[in-house]
């Protein structure tokens, strides 16, 4: 199995396949692998020539310093889970140094809006930092297809923006979110949950689905302000947002329109861990 650390040598591994055009699928992670991750290392395998995984903590995607730190980094026993699902994968796990090269900062991005909502309203900085990395990793690795989860899926549709803006030649395919027996979504985040945590965190999944039934009657409004009500009796979350969105737009649903598709997005805190998770309302 091939593991890169410096993008000099994952070039020069990658430049016969881009000789001979052969597609590249391409999954970015930051690592602490779960079953949600190699299910988007599955669909490029199933679609593409090669597949290549980056595992990379990104610095400028964090505007808590203490998240950063406390990010689980797991790469040994990434790498293994990797090399058990397909030990032709190819892993790239680079420093700080080799993607930044002495500068970790972020480039500013224009989403055409999309960075204004939700997660950009709650984590200044935060999509700089993703359009940053995501755009310096397909100029390194020129992937044919690049594999999201759905679970970040505000972060799914700036990546696709962003692409389409910078005319990058990569198309981005978004893919369901994997979730544990119990419902709560598979998150890196979930590692560092007690397991009397990880068990209540159901709740999150139970409280949408409840949501999504409800917004079939209900407005928008009526059903922000129910879960906001019912997660204020449950001591162990603190809740963030709870958003009715425009699957495109991202902007809020302030009246419902048949011709377009809603989806409702939340993220809550359990213990100061930050947890999101999202469901089609449709």
């Amino acid at each position: 199995m091939s593991v890169f650390v410096k993008q000099k040598e994952l070039k020069a591994h990658l430049k016969p396949f881009w000789l001979e055009k052969k597609s590249i699928g391409f999954i970015p992670t930051m690592g602490a692998l779960h079953q949600g991750h190699l299910s988007l290392m599955d669909e490029s395998l199933k679609n593409n020539d090669i597949t290549v995984v980056s595992i990379f903590v990104n610095p400028t995607q964090f505007n808590n310093p203490e998240d950063l730190k406390k990010y689980p980094r797991t790469l040994e026993s990434d790498v293994q889970k990797i090399n058990s699902l397909n030990e032709n994968i190819i892993v790239y796990a680079p420093s700080v140094e080799d993607i930044y090269e002495g500068n970790t900062i972020s480039k500013h991005f224009d989403y055409d809006g999309l960075e204004f909502q939700m997660e950009g309203k709650h984590r200044p900085g935060h999509f700089d930092g993703v359009g940053t990395i995501v755009k310096k990793l397909f100029e390194i690795i020129e992937p044919t297809n690049a594999y999201f989860g759905e679970k970040d899926f505000q972060q799914l549709q700036i990546v696709k923006k962003m692409t389409e803006k910078h005319h990058l030649p990569v198309k981005i395919i978004g893919c369901k979110i994997h979730r544990e027996a119990n419902g709560l979504a598979m998150s890196s985040r979930n590692e560092r949950l007690s397991k009397e945590e990880r068990a209540k965190a159901s709740f999150i999944f139970k409280t949408l689905t409840e949501a999504k039934k409800l917004f079939g009657t209900k407005s928008a409004a009526a059903v922000t302000d129910w879960v906001s009500k019912t997660f204020q009796k449950q001591k162990m979350f603190e809740l963030e947002y709870f958003e009715i969105a425009d699957e495109s737009t991202l902007l809020p649903c302030n009246r419902k329109n048949k011709s377009k598709t809603y989806r409702a997005f939340v993220a809550v805190f359990v213990n100061n861990v930050r947890l999101i998770d999202t469901i089609s309302l449709k």
